[in-house]
């Protein structure tokens, strides 16, 4: 921004992005809970407001004011801070993130974005990230056995995880050629490599758009992924010893994630606020990226609500085998796809037909690694089930017991 810039214009800017993100999580919150029951055959929150909308205000100030217990053997500092990780991790995460386009007001020319770093997706990376010392920190300084498994869980869970989509990303950056959030966002206005179809990032990048949308699902701690708050196991999981508003902290950083998470893949993949303004005005198509933008990153955060109400948590082999055996490799193979392709344009450029055959080959690839990590998660759930199935899998003899034979071995 200019030195003469004057001081209300980046003030402006950061209430804006900071309110706008705050409230689209209230609404979430309210979406879910209605969406949610209406799956489930509920009316969900009908009573303060229009159809409920009020409801996420009330549970906020009665979370506010309600009595917060702290346990006498946890470590109150760190028990204490936990919370305020994961809220001021999201808060963070979306100050390289343009919810618009160009804005004129009392003569000053802005953008709806914070601030546009140079290396605003490392930006975006390290700071999403920072949300599972929220988790861990929680579970460790509770001195409890369960929040402290939880707190594991999501760490382990983490790691999985941010590797498929710092991959995923990396084929962002690579085919753009920057870091900067504004230049990818630029990169996919205006017609794509297909005739009539956007310049989203998406469509050439599909494989590593899949891998970091199952990996935000994951990241942000959300079903069927939710397997540090497993109440089957876990009575709570992380937040077990917490209530009162340190609880809603905690709610609040989870709900905000999957706003944040949606509002990234957006702007990577979905070219964040871009869009056709048909023709308005200038006074008036400034209101177009924002409408835009909120459209797209509302159509993601449905996706997280359908998951919710759709389907159930899955067992924790299978998310571990899933991101070290199909997401990670899927995604590595993807990057360097990418930049032989970047190479090879910058190089001259290839005939159509070599695009194709191209194409062919990295497709025959993903799909061998995915029916290759299929078939390996089907030969240990097999294995996992006979030991379950074997009646002397407790006891500690049962390498010296005789065993009868089976049935096929049986001579007629």
């Amino acid at each position: 921004m200019e030195p003469s810039t004057p001081l209300w214009v980046p003030v402006l800017q950061t209430l804006v992005v900071f309110a706008y993100f705050l409230l689209f999580t209230a609404l979430l919150i309210w979406a879910e809970r209605r969406v949610v029951g209406r799956m489930q055959s509920r009316i969900g929150p009908n009573r303060i407001g229009p159809g409920g909308v009020l409801q996420t205000l009330i549970d906020g100030v009665k979370m506010f004011f309600k009595e917060d217990v702290t346990p006498s053997m946890v470590n109150n500092p760190i028990y204490t801070v936990a919370p305020l990780v994961g809220v001021i991790a999201g808060f963070l995460t979306v100050a390289v993130i343009p919810i618009g386009g160009e804005v004129t007001l009392f003569g000053e020319e802005f953008t709806l974005v914070v601030a546009d770093l140079h290396v605003g997706v490392l930006w975006v990376l390290a700071l999403s990230s920072l949300h599972v010392y929220s988790t861990f920190l929680a579970g460790w300084a509770s001195n409890s056995p369960y929040p402290l498994m939880g707190g594991i869980r999501s760490s382990a869970q983490m790691i999985s995880y941010e590797i498929a989509q710092g991959l995923a990303v990396a084929s962002v950056f690579v085919y753009a050629g920057s870091l900067r959030v504004s230049d990818i966002v630029a990169a996919q206005a205006g017609s794509g490599p297909i005739a009539g179809m956007p310049g989203w990032y998406a469509i050439p990048l599909f494989p590593a758009f899949v891998v970091f949308v199952v990996g935000m699902v994951a990241e942000a701690g959300r079903p069927p992924f939710d397997l540090a708050e497993a109440e089957g196991e876990l009575v709570g999981g992380f937040h077990t010893e917490y209530s009162g508003l340190r609880f809603g902290m905690f709610m609040l950083a989870e709900f905000m994630s999957v706003v944040v998470m949606s509002a990234i893949v957006v702007t990577l993949f979905l070219g964040g606020p871009s869009g056709p303004t048909f023709g308005l005005p200038d006074a008036v198509a400034w209101v177009m990226p924002v409408f835009w933008f909120t459209l797209k990153t509302a159509a993601f955060v449905f996706f997280f609500i359908l998951l919710r109400g759709a389907l159930p948590r899955t067992r924790y082999h299978r998310l571990m085998d899933l991101g070290w055996k199909v997401l990670i490799p899927v995604a590595l193979v993807w990057v360097l796809v990418t930049a032989a392709w970047v190479l090879v344009s910058e190089a001259g450029g290839i005939s159509a037909a070599t695009r194709t055959w191209l194409a062919v080959g990295a497709g025959v690839i993903v799909i061998a690694l995915l029916l290759t990590g299929e078939r390996q998660t089907a030969r240990a759930t097999d294995a996992d089930v006979d030991a379950w199935d074997d009646p002397d899998r407790d006891d500690p003899d049962r390498d010296a017991k005789p065993r009868a034979p089976h049935d096929e071995e049986v001579a007629p």
